[in-house]
Parts: C-alpha cells; sequence; structure tokens
C-alpha cells in the first residue's frame, strides 16, 4: 500500500513538472513572436554605418575625374568613393566597391569601368575616369551627362546618307548639310553659317574657309629628327607664311606652330614675373573706346581693372584678339548666319542648344587662360635659349614619323580657346562654339572620330551651353593651341613696343633672334589653289543638294 501511494506521489510530481515546463515554453514562444523577425536590407536602402569625411565641398580649379560637387572619386553630397548616402566605397543600396545595380567599379548599369552605354573608362557623355554629372575642369565647369561617347558627335534628327558614286554625307533634319566627306575632301557647315573645305591637292594640305580665306601647307624642311611644314595663308588679298612642325600619333598628323624667331630670354622671364606695381591701363590706353566688338562682347568679357604682372595683360590682349575676330567673322557671315538661324527654327531638331545663365566669362576660367599664359611664357623661354641656330637646308625632305603626341595632348596643357566656329553636339543637340569661348580637354585618348571629350568652360550667348561636355576633333584643338602661340608671339610684340609707357614698367631687351627653322617666302600659287578648290567643293555640295534633295543615296 505503501508501495502503490509512493508511485502515485512520483506521478503527480512528475506531472506537475511537465506542466510547469510546457507553460515556460509557452512564454519564450510568446516573447519571440511579439515582433517581427529580421530581414536582409534591401538593395535600395542606403547602408546603415555613416560615411567617413572624407569629401569635400569645394574642389580646385582644376581637377580632372571628379564629379560635380564632390571630393574626387565621389558623386555629389558623398564622401570619398561614395554617393550621396552610401557608405565608403559604396553608393545607396550598393554593396562594397559597387553602384546601385553595377558591378565593382561601375555606374549604374555598366560594367567594370564603365557607365551605362559607355565604353570601358568612359561615362556618359563624360570623361574617361568620371561619372556622369561630369568632372570639374578649369574654372569651375562641370560636366553634365550628356550622349555617350561614340554618339556624342552627330545630333539628334540628322542623317547620314550614302552617295551615288561613292562618299557619304550628314544631312540636318531641315535638309541643310552638315558635312560631305566624298574624293578625299571634307566640306562641313556650322550651326552659325561657317564653313570649311579641308583636302590634298598635289602633294598639299589645303584649307579653305571660303571668304576668310585658308591655307596651303607644304612639307619644308627636316630638323633634329623633326619634320616642318610651311604654311602660306592667304586673305583678302594678302599673303603670310609660318612654320609647323608634324606630329604623328595614332596613325595621325597633328600639325604645331613654331615660332620663326625668338624674343631674347630675359623678355620672357620678365612676361611671367610679377612687376611690384599694379598698372591701371584702361580702355583708353588699349584702344578699344567705340569699337563696336567691344562693345557687342562687352557684357560677356572685361579686361581686368589693373595688372599685377606682364602675363595678365597678355591674357586680355589674347582674349581681345579672338573676339575682335570672332566678331568680323561674324559679320562676314551674318547673311549665312540668318539662313541657318530661319532654317533651324522650322526644322527644330537643328535648333542650337541654348546657352546656359549667366552667360559671362568668370573669373575662375579667366584666371585659368592667365595661367596657361604664364606657363607658355616660361616654355618659350626655355626654347629661346635653346633654339638658336644655323637655319636647315629648305630641300630637306621631312622626317618620318615618331609617333610624338601633339601639344594639344599634352596632360599638361588641358585649357583652351576658341580661335574659329567648331560644331559640337550638347545632349543630342548641335551647337556652336565660336572665337574666345573656352574649354577644358578632360580625355587624353583620341576616338575612332579623332576626337576628344572637352567640357565647356565659358561661352557666349547662342554658343554651345557652359558646363555640357561635347566631343571636339583634336585638329581643332591643335589648331586652338597653335591660334593661342601665334597670338602670344603677336602680344610680346605689342608688348614690347608699350614697354616703358603709360605706366608699364621698363622691359629687359626685346630684342629677338631668327630661329632655328625660320619660314619661307610666301607660295604665291597658295590664291589659285584655294581658289580651284573651293569651287569644287560649291560643285560637290550642289550635287549633293541636288541628290538628297530628290531622295537619292542609300
Amino acid at each position: 500500500m505503501n508501495r502503490a501511494r509512493k508511485i502515485e506521489n512520483m506521478m503527480a510530481k512528475l506531472m506537475i513538472s511537465c506542466v510547469l515546463l510546457v507553460s515556460v515554453l509557452a512564454w519564450g514562444q510568446h516573447k519571440t513572436s511579439s515582433a517581427p523577425a529580421p530581414k536582409a536590407a534591401p538593395r535600395s536602402a542606403p547602408a546603415s554605418h555613416p560615411a567617413p569625411s572624407h569629401s569635400a565641398a569645394t574642389q580646385r580649379s582644376t581637377p580632372s575625374h571628379t564629379t560635380a560637387g564632390g571630393a574626387r572619386g565621389t558623386t555629389a553630397g558623398g564622401a570619398r568613393g561614395t554617393t550621396a548616402g552610401g557608405a565608403r566605397g559604396t553608393t545607396a543600396g550598393g554593396a562594397r566597391g559597387t553602384t546601385a545595380g553595377g558591378a565593382r567599379g561601375t555606374t549604374a548599369g555598366g560594367a567594370r569601368g564603365t557607365t551605362a552605354g559607355g565604353a570601358r573608362g568612359t561615362t556618359a557623355g563624360g570623361a574617361r575616369g568620371t561619372t556622369a554629372g561630369g568632372a570639374r575642369g578649369a574654372g569651375g565647369a562641370h560636366t553634365t551627362a550628356g550622349a555617350s561617347r561614340g554618339s556624342i558627335r552627330q545630333p539628334a534628327g540628322t542623317r547620314n546618307v550614302s552617295l551615288r558614286g561613292g562618299g557619304t554625307a550628314n544631312v540636318r533634319a531641315n535638309g541643310s548639310v552638315r558635312s560631305i566627306d566624298r574624293n578625299g575632301m571634307h566640306i562641313e557647315h556650322g550651326v552659325h553659317g561657317g564653313g570649311r573645305v579641308v583636302g590634298e591637292h598635289n602633294g598639299a594640305r589645303v584649307v579653305n574657309t571660303g571668304r576668310h580665306g585658308g591655307y596651303v601647307q607644304r612639307a619644308y624642311v627636316t630638323r633634329g629628327g623633326h619634320a616642318y611644314y610651311s604654311r602660306t595663308f592667304y586673305a583678302n588679298g594678302h599673303y603670310s607664311v609660318g612654320v609647323y612642325r608634324g606630329y604623328g600619333w595614332g596613325g595621325h598628323m597633328y600639325y604645331g606652330y613654331y615660332p620663326g624667331y625668338w624674343y631674347h630670354p630675359g623678355f620672357y622671364g620678365w612676361g611671367y614675373q610679377p612687376w611690384g606695381v599694379s598698372l591701371a591701363w584702361g580702355v583708353g590706353a588699349w584702344g578699344w573706346g567705340g569699337a563696336p566688338w567691344y562693345g557687342f562682347y562687352g557684357g560677356w568679357w572685361n579686361p581686368y581693372p589693373v595688372y599685377a604682372a606682364p602675363y595678365f595683360w597678355l591674357t586680355d590682349y589674347l582674349i581681345a584678339a579672338q573676339l575682335q575676330a570672332a566678331y568680323a567673322a561674324r559679320a562676314e557671315d551674318n547673311a549665312d548666319a540668318a539662313a541657318a538661324d530661319a532654317a533651324s527654327s522650322e526644322g527644330g531638331d537643328s535648333a542650337p542648344a541654348a546657352a546656359a545663365a549667366p552667360v559671362a566669362l568668370s573669373p575662375e576660367v579667366k584666371q585659368a587662360i592667365a595661367e596657361e599664359v604664364k606657363a607658355q611664357l616660361a616654355a618659350q623661354q626655355a626654347q629661346a635659349q635653346a633654339g638658336a641656330g644655323s637655319a636647315p637646308a629648305a630641300s630637306a625632305a621631312p622626317a618620318a614619323s615618331t609617333d610624338t603626341p601633339p601639344p594639344a595632348l599634352d596632360p599638361a596643357q588641358r585649357t583652351f580657346v576658341v580661335d574659329s566656329d567648331v560644331s559640337a553636339v550638347a545632349n543630342g543637340q548641335e551647337c556652336g562654339l565660336t572665337g574666345g569661348d573656352v574649354v577644358t580637354r578632360l580625355t587624353d585618348t583620341p576616338d575612332a572620330d579623332n576626337a576628344v571629350n572637352v567640357s565647356v568652360s565659358a561661352t557666349k550667348k547662342g554658343d554651345c551651353p557652359s558646363g555640357q561636355t561635347v566631343s571636339v576633333k583634336v585638329d581643332d584643338l591643335q589648331e586652338m593651341y597653335n591660334h593661342f602661340q601665334e597670338t602670344l608671339t603677336s602680344g610680346m610684340g605689342e608688348m614690347a613696343k608699350k614697354q616703358g609707357t603709360n605706366g608699364m614698367p621698363k622691359a629687359p631687351d626685346t630684342g629677338t633672334t631668327a630661329s632655328d627653322v625660320p619660314p619661307p617666302p610666301p607660295d604665291t600659287t597658295a590664291a589659285k589653289t584655294l581658289q580651284d578648290q573651293q569651287a569644287q567643293a560649291d560643285q560637290t555640295e550642289a550635287q549633293v543638294k541636288q541628290e538628297t534633295a530628290s531622295g537619292g543615296g542609300q
């Protein structure tokens, strides 16, 4: 009996223990299920940890490979290596080292080192190593997300036409011809009405700008293993001649200005050193008062109120010379421009892109030009010290290509002042650059069209919008560089005449020495050569217009 009671007591205790255990388990389950189970953070959410403070709100005036408003390697509002809201090395919702939807080292939708639709190392409408939104160029200009590299050169609404008998043409939406390539001759028409013809004639390179004249370039001499070429310019019944060094690069030849004489080295050194006084020169001393071009561009550019060094004086001289030339060219092309504007208003797609406001040459961009003037004076001083020598025989044959990049692709050469009308494309719209506009080169390697990307740093009303990224041929950049050099040499001559007057400090020896490659006499057949080429171009263009208007081509 006692044995049975003991067993019964043990069973009762066991039952009580089980009830208590079940109660504890039930309470724990209720506690756990009162909040939802944690989930993985979605890819669209930013990382929870704060971004490290490696960003900078303000950039230097000329860093490359950055994005708008961000520090180097960042995008707007983000820390170094990040985008807004993202942790270091990531973008919002992306894994470390990636951007939203992109692979490592890419931007949205792009492969490694690329952006959506872009080639390796490029971005949509941007420079190599930048992201959409662009690199900050000299003077604070920023690139913007425009057309991708490869399509940036052809505006929306234009079409390519294969011509009967060979050749191609690019035709605007309104039916006007943008460019023709036929029988070794290239014809192009800008948005402001100007035109240019480039071709070969009896071994000479012939560049025709119609009413603005042109030049005939021929092989000249070899000096120090470099090939030099002579250019005979003809305009308004007058000849002039210059020497240009050949640069073979990437299977293409470029030509860089080579001075026919040097100033003595001390004058160059004086040119890039501070005066120690502030020189008030004024419009009256410049002789610009009442000039139509000065009144026309007065709201866009104004000279420095005072000059602390010769290179600032030369900066205003150079800009003024470019604007005077641009004003003269625009006056000559006025009828063509009016016709082009009327056609653009009908065609719609071919209308130039509107200029960004405000339209003015900012102090930052002007400072970038001044720094370029200063650097070129130092370089010319070094050339003057080593470049003088005996003239080579005029019968020497040009050297073979040395595969040397032209000055326009020098990594240290980024700022360019436009010397003549250049057609470009911004955000799919055709636009023009005119004399005095400023661009900053972003990429160093020409594409299949021998073009590189530039940021538009400063433009006038009606030109390509400031801040846009456009594609410009290296030949055009090289000619901008050449004209910069030529105008700088001319400015040095003017400063040599004026030094010691109107308060300008006196300069050291301003004498000159003939360069080792002095220019030859002008080619007096150049006028006839240019005339013949223009006649051939006019005939070709008339045939193309007739063919495309009648639905010809392919």
